[in-house]
């Protein structure tokens, strides 16, 4: 195995590749070593890895841009640092330093006849990243595919390798219900033939992909793709053949779901791309057809947007959302976001959020849940108001009235 103290020093800053690229023997062999090395400080995004919330030293000061995946409950337990950040802002931040950038770790694919290795599913932030980073090391991992669309890395950039065959991660899959079907019918009835799509991935996502099957010529630019994208491409819905840019092209930055979807990626006209084009503002100005459908932790009655925190933890990020939005609201269609209408006893549609504000006002054209769809773009303070009440769980409507009369809201001009 890699001895991987022979590559850190106390002090440094370790980042990783996230979700399915993630480089799980070469994030062990930091944890069972850092103990000899000294404190280091680290950076990682969406992890499944149970043995950083079990296991992590306290020699590591670990961060992200979100509590997503295992990082839940770290965040719980005060056990990592949240910067909050925009999805497009990374690449910047690695190239300024203010994130650690002092060693990389780093999934690949075996190398091609020249001696290069693709980043696979997982280009992301990683590419990005890799341009700052001095020291590489990499897991050459059998089965990860090799991707098209961003720069293969030569074997000799790497200070040292471990070669694997081992399953890519699946992502976590459960079974859309009633509710995320009823609010898919709805987001899918705002979505038009030949409009270009972002959208995540998990069981809502997924319903929404299946309500599509009969559109046409749609495209996709997102900062991650799963296999409802695969499966309306092999439908031929999705077509990509009006994008303005990157016309009959899936472009994505990540790829989230089953090992079907990961092995079948080199046949389909995919390509992954790094953060600093897939959520770059002048790039996306350029998508006349954006549709960004986002989800929701909560939505204020002006039309304010919490995807971060529910009762003061992160258990979501402010990620793509913003890049998305604005972009499909100022420059593209519209702007879609999601959320069930109430959580156990509990309105999701608040007179004011309980957490941050993820995304403005501004930048939501349509609130979405499964008792409708509330249309915002053009609508005063109060219109909009009566529109999220009239979407709002049944059972909590009279109190977001009232709330709205005694001017409880947070209707400030």
């Amino acid at each position: 195995m890699l001895d991987i103290a022979a590559h850190v020093r106390p002090g440094n800053g370790i980042w990783w590749s996230q979700t399915s690229a993630e480089p799980t023997p070469l994030v062990h062999a930091l944890l069972d070593s850092v103990a000899e090395i000294g404190p280091v400080r680290a950076f990682c995004g969406l992890t499944w890895d149970e043995r950083l919330t079990t296991e992590l030293p306290e020699q590591i000061a670990l961060s992200s841009y979100g509590g997503l995946g295992e990082l839940r409950k770290l965040t719980r337990r005060g056990k990592v640092e949240v910067i909050p950040c925009h999805y497009s802002a990374l690449p910047r931040m690695f190239a300024e330093g203010r994130l650690p950038n002092d060693v990389g770790l780093v999934q690949v694919s075996p190398p091609d006849a020249e001696g290069r290795c693709s980043l696979g599913v997982g280009v992301d932030y990683v590419a990005d990243a890799i341009e700052h980073t001095p020291v590489l090391i990499g897991e050459i991992n059998e089965r990860m595919p090799r991707t098209y669309g961003a720069p293969r890395i030569p074997l000799e950039r790497f200070a040292a390798v471990v070669e694997t065959d081992r399953p890519l991660p699946e992502a976590p899959e459960r079974t859309a219900d009633d509710g995320e079907r009823a609010i898919a019918r709805n987001v899918a009835s705002l979505v038009e033939d030949r409009d270009t799509i972002q959208l995540g991935v998990g069981s809502l996502p997924s319903a929404v992909l299946d309500c599509l099957t009969e559109h046409n010529d749609l495209g996709v630019h997102s900062g991650m793709v799963s296999d409802g994208i695969a499966r309306l491409v092999d439908k031929g819905v999705i077509t990509g053949a009006y994008k303005e840019i990157d016309a009959g092209i899936v472009v994505t930055g990540a790829a989230l779901g089953s090992n079907e979807l990961y092995a079948g990626l080199p046949g389909l006209p995919v390509e992954f791309r790094p953060a600093s084009y897939t959520h770059s503002p002048a790039v996306l100005s350029k998508l006349s057809g954006l549709v960004s459908i986002n989800s929701a932790i909560e939505v204020d009655l002006t039309g304010q947007v919490g995807a971060e925190m529910r009762k003061g933890t992160y258990i979501g990020a402010i990620g793509g959302q913003v890049d998305f939005s604005r972009a499909a609201a100022l420059t593209g269609a519209r702007s879609i976001i999601t959320l069930r209408a109430a959580s156990r006893s509990s309105s999701n549609i608040r007179p004011v959020l309980d957490g941050p504000v993820t995304t403005g006002r501004a930048d939501v054209d349509f609130v979405v849940t499964e008792h409708g769809i509330a249309e915002l773009r053009g609508c005063d303070l109060t219109e909009r108001a009566r529109r999220l009440i009239a979407i709002a769980a049944p059972e909590h409507r009279a109190e977001l009235e009232k709330s709205l009369v005694d001017g409880e809201a947070g209707m400030t001009r």
